[in-house]
């Protein structure tokens, strides 16, 4: 399944529906350019296939790529980004 991406989102989509979707908003805190993490939604049937955690990956991604910090106000996001240790240094709030 193919990630795709639009303004301040990246989802998941299966026969032309989102099945999933991760979003975020530009921000910037103290100097520092960062994102918010909002919400990550994956649709009740699809549950238990990763595909949050793809997306969270995939927004660590392009943080990193970007040089850009990110504030996980979605618990979900939280979570994922914190369990794994190279993506700690992106955390920031």
């Amino acid at each position: 399944m193919e990630i795709r991406e639009t303004a301040n989102q990246f989802y998941i989509e299966e026969n032309g529906e989102k099945i999933a979707r991760i979003d975020f908003l530009p921000s910037e805190e103290n100097g520092t350019k960062s994102i918010k993490v909002t919400h990550t939604v994956v649709d009740e049937a699809h549950g238990g296939k990763g595909l949050g955690k793809k997306l969270v990956h995939k927004v660590a991604e392009y943080a990193r790529k970007n040089d850009i910090k990110i504030i996980p106000e979605c618990w979900y996001a939280k979570r994922v980004l914190e369990k794994d240790e190279k993506y700690k240094d992106l955390i920031i709030g």
